[in-house]
Parts: structure tokens; sequence; C-alpha cells
């Protein structure tokens, strides 16, 4: 993303072609470090207090000092004050573990318009494959080491997995748990409608990451009529859902018309989510 604002923790605005990192901090060294992304409305962090909880939750995970949340409400506020309030816009908000040898995180928000390629998607759909991540389900939750539930800057796998789906000709992917679950997308959240349900995978029996948008949808879905759970589901199963979607903080929601090939039909439903999420 391009950035047209940033704000440094201590620092304030800075021009956003202000080098930030030293060659040794951590962040860059071993993706050390974690983040969030918000969508920003009207100048706004949209679900600002539930993103800064889930970082200060990875941050423990990952036994990194974070600044007093304060601290980061006010840099997040601060970045988005430069943003243009007439469009869309996303804000970056970032923690490393800091020069190697230091004793404080390098902590910083950047702020960028929305693209096209995150919002087309709202209304078009999108074609996904699944892929296994090579854990069975419950792996993580026994293993605090591989991180399940951290949005860590080591998003390498991430980026590599949906690379390998541009290259496959389609637009994302599900991961698949080595005994043939759906986990989740890498950068996004799975919510499928069965009957009056709104489900997604449980977060604490798979190591997920917990999905801010998805858990917002899921906490209002009484106003479409619908009554909110979690399970698991295999691939094949979710073909015969009544309607599946990728939920993000940026994107929005994403329906999923195809899956490994299997057109699924388009759900009466996405336009009712997306109305109430606000996208």
């Amino acid at each position: 993303m391009t950035l047209t604002a940033l704000a440094v923790l201590g620092r304030g605005l800075v021009d956003p072609a202000t080098p930030l990192l030293r060659a040794d901090d951590l962040g860059v060294l071993r993706g050390d470090g974690i983040f969030e992304t918000m969508h920003v409305r009207s100048g706004k962090p949209w679900l600002l207090d539930e993103h800064l909880a889930r970082m200060a939750r990875s941050a423990r995970r990952m036994e990194l000092a974070l600044p007093p949340e304060e601290q980061l409400r006010e840099l997040a506020e601060v970045a988005c004050s430069a943003a243009d309030p007439a469009i869309e816009n996303t804000l970056r908000l970032v923690c490393t573990r800091g020069p190697e040898g230091a004793d404080t995180v390098t902590c910083f928000a950047g702020i960028a318009p929305v693209t096209q390629a995150s919002v087309t998607p709202r209304t078009r759909g999108v074609s996904v494959n699944t892929i296994s991540l090579g854990f069975t389900a419950g792996a993580r939750g026994d293993a605090p080491w591989l991180l399940g539930g951290v949005k860590s800057l080591s998003y390498a796998v991430n980026m590599a997995s949906q690379r390998w789906a541009l290259s496959q000709g389609v637009d994302d992917v599900l991961w698949l748990s080595a005994d043939g679950f759906v986990l989740e997308a890498p950068t996004s959240t799975l919510v499928w409608r069965s009957g009056d349900r709104l489900l997604t995978v449980p977060v604490d029996a798979t190591g997920i990451l917990p999905g801010t948008t998805a858990r917002h949808l899921l906490d209002r879905s009484f106003e479409l009529d619908l009554a909110a759970g979690e399970e698991m589901i295999t691939a094949a199963a979710l073909t015969a859902a009544s309607g599946a979607w990728l939920l993000s903080s940026v994107r929005g929601i994403a329906e999923i018309r195809s899956l490994d090939g299997v057109a699924l039909p388009a759900s009466p439903d996405t336009a009712r989510i997306r109305s109430l999420l606000g996208f």
C-alpha cells in the first residue's frame, strides 16, 4: 500500500517517506513483531477497541512489551487525523521488537487508501481453492510456539499462499488442516450459513486468528434473524452451505463463488451482510 500519512510513537505525524527501521530491527530480520489493519471510516478507525484487544493478546503470546494501550490508541487516532475523510482508508498499526539488544519496541501507524482490489470482491465475490496448512486442526492449541491466533509480522506463508492462488487462476485460498477441516484464509476469516445459523470455525480449538470483522458480524447476527455459532467443517460440506464468505477488516465481505472449481450459488444474504457491516 502507498502511505498517505504516517505517525510514529513519540514523534507524531511525520513525512510518509521518512525512514523508520534500523537494519538490525528484529521486525525486519526475523518478522518479530505484530500488527493490526483497520478500516478507516470518516477519519476514524473502525472497531479500534477490538483491534487493540487482539493486539494485546498477540503481544502476550509473543512476550512482546507493548506500549500502554492509551498510547497506541492515540497513535492510531493521530494517523487517522491526516486521512482524507472523503475516501475509504486503511490503517496499519505495527509494533516490532525493535533493534537487536534494545529494550524498546518500534511502533508506527500508516494510512493508505483502500485499493480497488479490496473493493471489487465485495460485489463480485471470489474464487477459492483449498490447500493444506500441514497441521492437524488441534495442533496449535498444544504448541504455543506455533503462534496460533497471533497476528505476527511473519506473513511470508500467507503471502506465498495468495501468490499460489493467483498462479492457479483463483482469487484466494482456504487453509485445510492435515485432518481435513477448513481453517481460515491467509488474510480473512471464513463464515458460512447453515439453516438459520451463521457459523465460523472455533478459534480455541484450532488456533486460527480470531477475526474482528467476523466476530462483529456474529455478535449482530440476530439483526439478520440468524443465530450465531462455531463449528468444524470440511470443504465438501462447505459446498453445501447456503452461503459462504471471507471476512476481513478492509475488504469487508467477499462471497465465495467457487470452491475447488465447484460453483457455489449466489446468496441473497450477501447484500444484507454487507449493509450490516457498513461496506
